[in-house]
């Protein structure tokens, strides 16, 4: 993700270590030449690369880490991965709401927590809503996979969000507007925080407003001033944050989050990494916390 590349705002020390802090009301993841050979080859090809993730996921033709199916959802590509047959299987299906789902996301890097989630009965599913900013085109689109993911495809009608990044702007989004439909939210280093990403001028378009209209409207459209409904709804919230981040500081995010969070009266986990930015580092995506975290939610909620 581009960005600018500004100063961490000051702000309390995260601490020089990984650490995990809780937050609560109460106190502050051979082409062969022989003919039978290469007949075989040319059969058993395509099964070896379905079976990596790698070719197109059936339907639209969108690429995902693992098997699963694309469609259309108002005339926007979804998808959703499903357990397969020799997994465990739940009535109706548990999910994570991945976002942001983009033209290459998700990616390789989450196949490991996928497959985790999956072996555990939870479905995958995201729409791509475009560079949306969490505004209200976007959500309307929301709405609509959250309806067709629970009346035709047996999905739980409160879902576990996982936003990567900018997923987080939409998320959270629709989330305040819906905790009903909510069972968790997990972050990896999210964007709660529209003036620190991208930018009120550049996430103005998205929303069909001047950066000035946009600023004055910011706290109906902004994660960081929209938490009083997940708290009220008693909604648990993870993130895992790097403290270099210097494209979407702990501090402005995450950190904002945390703290306003545990004001309103909500649980929350930070997990913060030292001397980590935002990156590719395989611990953001193989983390077990976070994992277990969509595990022991994915189905409690639901009761």
């Amino acid at each position: 993700m581009s960005g600018s590349r500004e100063p961490v705002p000051s702000g309390p020390d995260w601490q020089a270590q990984d650490q995990i802090i809780n937050y609560s009301g109460c106190g502050l993841p051979s082409d062969s030449n022989n003919f039978t050979l290469t007949v075989m080859n040319r059969l058993l090809l395509p099964l070896v690369i379905a079976l990596l993730g790698l070719l197109p996921s059936v339907g639209t033709g969108k690429q995902l880490p693992l098997p699963g199916k694309s469609f259309q959802v108002q005339g926007q590509t979804a998808f959703l991965i499903l357990p397969g047959q020799n997994q465990k299987q739940e009535s109706p299906i548990p999910w994570v709401w991945y976002a942001p789902t983009l033209p290459n996301l998700p990616g390789k890097e989450e196949r490991w927590m996928f497959q985790l989630w999956l072996d555990q009965g939870i479905a995958i599913a995201g729409i791509d809503v475009g560079e949306s900013y969490g505004s209200p085109a976007g959500r309307k689109l929301y709405n609509s996979l959250h309806k067709t993911l629970v009346a035709d495809h047996g999905l739980a009608p409160r879902a576990c969000l996982l936003g990567r990044s900018r997923g987080g702007l939409m998320l959270y989004n629709w989330a305040s507007e819906n905790p009903d439909k909510v069972a968790c939210i997990a972050g990896i280093y999210p964007v709660c925080n529209l003036a620190s990403w991208p930018g009120l001028a550049r996430a103005c378009g998205a929303y069909g407003l001047s950066a000035d209209g946009l600023g004055k409207t910011l706290e109906d459209h902004n994660p960081i001033d929209r938490l009083s409904p997940l708290a009220k709804a008693m909604i648990p919230v993870f993130h895992i944050h790097g403290d270099k981040d210097r494209v979407v500081p702990l501090e402005a995010n995450s950190g904002t989050v945390a703290k306003r969070y545990a004001k309103l009266g909500g649980t929350m986990t930070l997990k913060v990494i030292r001397n980590q930015g935002h990156n590719m580092w395989t611990g953001w995506f193989q983390d077990q916390d976070l994992v277990d975290f969509v595990i022991t939610h994915a189905t409690d909620r639901q009761k």
